[in-house]
């Protein structure tokens, strides 16, 4: 595992001939799927079949996927009964410039790649066509491996390092023993390990077909044609109606209708649900970046979330969450920037609902033993609903009984349609990779969840329950009054050529501090790194320098004095300190001041955690970053 880390996805095969001995080969073959399980991302699927010719089509809906992050870029469409293939690395523009647009073609499938398998290039872009069978993919197949040394005995040749180009040889195989796609794809998903969405061309065959096991999937449908796509983005330039697929089901795509069959083989109906949003989210609307964008809807985005489920009222907070008072300690379990906000969730809810409070990074907590009851309410943020090690996570605590709820963005999600309860927040689209305005808006929530219980347990009068209401609605406009300060911009050119810098705070700020790190680093590339304010005496101080920059948090009153001392540690050892707080200092113990509005706590890390975004976006713009597509990251992470 170090080794494939080390090498950021070279070839298996690779692997093995420079570190493995060949007496060690065949523990290498069993146990390397659990190597190539980790860490990868969902790429873009889309699939055409109808009247319209379909080449605009596929590469309109790739370009609607393009903010999930991508290398090369693929299309396969039949002309004249045969199946053609383009396809090219790097962005879809070098794709377009190789395509005639206007070709008569009117079947049709295409892909956008993050590597994987193999490095970025042509020959491992998809499509890939082995035998009579021509694939799209996103997911891992995780005994591929023995899959192809099983292939290879029976004559099959490759010429990838993918393990797409293996499913598309099986898929053959199997093909060419039944003649029937649908009774292929059946066989196929009990020899293949791992997580896959499949879309399929065959020789010979004016189909689509497609098929998912733990890697989403949609089939849409158009005035114009029928649609199969890896998410809801892909189709919305063409249709709103849709219908979401479960595990195992196989879809057949004709000119004039869709089956669909479950894992049993048994033709079903699906719901046909209606996407209300539009793509405007999909247009930058004068923004400079989408990530800037989306931090101005943040004061839009708070209000629609918060205002779903509270009017003002304990009986709406009621009708959202009385399952609540049900449990006596919560689980929450998340990846990234929803688990930043579990953080600050845990510190609401044990502070006001007095429930003790466990977060746990997704990827961990699915693996390890688990200290729960009945009592115990697991709570699974993502901002997807897709996040795989999240949907794992789940999916163990339903398996041992366990109630669970869902804080998520996209309706219908796997994670969203698996849990017992689920609760919505309302970002609409979030195209930037980095995060802002669905992590705000999963504050939000939980900010409404610790206003619940802290009434209902008493630790929030009727008096403060309604001062906390006039604070709900108006701090909307102390959102946007907070984005548009103009003094971010001169703190980031200060800091914006370091090679390091840290946050810190105590309580809910180191929390916020988490967030704060994560966001710099993963659009910047500089390393951030995120402490409790008392821990840099233990170790860390010994790397603060003359100008290192030191940005501390603090907005809790009762933690202030010790995070001051923390400040003036570092400060005293040449630290260039940002303090980020709610009240005026008496003393300067700091080199610049972001200054917020000081509100109840409840609500406080709402409004301390936009400077810190819009820091992090000056600062990756000031070092000519991709901001909105960071390197080696993409939106949604649908596998382990």
């Amino acid at each position: 595992d170090v080794v494939y880390r080390k090498f950021g996805g070279c070839n298996t095969v690779s692997i093995i001939d420079r570190y493995i001995t060949k007496s060690k080969i065949n523990i290498v073959i069993k146990n390397i799927s659990h190597t190539l399980r980790k860490d990868f991302f969902m790429c873009g699927i889309i699939g055409y079949i109808g009247t319209k010719k379909c080449v605009p089509k596929l590469i309109g809906a790739l370009e609607a996927l393009e903010y999930r992050g991508y290398d090369s870029a693929g299309v396969a469409y039949i002309k004249n009964g045969n199946v053609e293939i383009k396809k090219e690395k790097g962005k879809i523009k070098n794709l377009k410039d190789t395509l005639d647009m206007d070709v008569d073609a009117y079947i049709g499938i295409g892909h956008t790649r993050w590597a994987t398998h193999g490095e970025a290039n042509n020959i491992n872009a998809h499509p890939h066509k082995n035998g009579k069978v021509t694939l799209v993919h996103n997911g891992i197949i995780e005994n591929y491996i023995e899959i192809k040394e099983d292939l290879k005995k029976k004559g099959y040749k490759f010429t990838s390092e993918t393990d797409t180009e293996v499913a598309a040889a099986l898929l053959d195989e199997l093909y060419s023993k039944n003649s029937d796609m649908v009774k292929s794809l059946h066989e196929a998903s009990k020899i293949i390990r791992g997580s896959y969405a499949f879309v399929i061309l065959v020789d010979g065959d004016d189909n689509i077909y497609a098929s998912r096991c733990a890697s989403p999937m949609i089939v849409a449908i158009g005035n114009d044609g029928y649609y199969v796509a890896s998410d809801v983005p892909a189709i919305l330039a063409y249709t709103n109606k849709y219908m979401l697929l479960n595990d195992y089901d196989i879809v057949k795509l004709s000119k004039d209708k869709i089956e669909i069959y479950d894992k049993d083989l048994n033709e079903i109906e699906k719901e046909i649900k209606f996407f209300e949003g539009s793509m405007d989210a999909a247009t930058k609307g004068g923004f400079e970046h989408f990530m800037l964008k989306e931090i101005n809807e943040q004061d839009k985005v708070f209000k629609d979330t918060v205002n779903y489920y509270f009017d003002g009222t304990i009986k709406s907070l009621e009708k959202s969450f009385s399952y609540l008072k049900n449990f006596k300690k919560i689980d929450i379990v998340a990846c990234g920037s929803a688990y930043h906000t579990g953080v600050v969730g845990k510190y609401l809810i044990e502070n006001y609902a007095n429930i003790p409070v466990n977060v746990e990074v997704a990827s961990e907590y699915r693996y390890k033993k688990c200290f729960y009851d009945k009592d115990t309410l697991v709570v699974l943020v993502s901002q997807s609903g897709e996040t795989a090690d999240t949907l794992a996570a789940l999916r163990k605590a339903k398996v041992d009984g366990i109630t669970t709820m869902a804080i998520v963005n996209v309706v219908g999600s796997s994670i969203a349609r698996e849990a017992d309860y689920v609760t919505y927040i309302k970002a609409g689209f979030e195209i930037a990779v980095a995060t802002t305005k669905a992590y705000l808006a999963q504050l939000a929530i939980f900010s409404l969840i610790a206003l619940y219980l802290g009434y209902e347990n008493k630790n929030i009068n009727e008096n403060e329950f309604n001062e906390l209401v006039k604070e709900y609605n108006n701090l909307p406009a102390l959102i946007k009054e907070t984005i548009n300060n103009d003094n971010y911009s001169t703190i980031a050119d200060k800091i914006y050529d370091k090679k390091q810098i840290f946050f810190i705070g105590r309580g809910i700020d180191y929390a916020l501090s988490l967030e704060a790190s994560l966001k710099l680093k993963e659009i910047s590339y500089i390393n951030s790194v995120a402490y409790q304010a008392g821990e840099l005496k233990h170790g860390t101080i010994s790397l603060i320098e003359k100008d290192t920059p030191v940005i501390a948090i603090s907005t809790d009153d009762s933690l202030r004095e010790k995070t001051i001392s923390n400040i003036k540690e570092v400060k005293a050892r040449g630290a260039y300190v940002v303090y980020v707080t709610n009240e005026t200092p008496q003393e300067k113990f700091y080199d610049d001041i972001i200054t917020i509005k000081k509100i109840h706590p409840i609500l406080e890390s709402i409004l301390t955690i936009i400077p810190l975004q819009l820091l992090s976006y000056k600062v990756a713009k000031d070092n000519g970053c991709d901001i909105d597509k960071p390197r080696n990251l993409a939106k949604s992470v649908t596998v382990e």
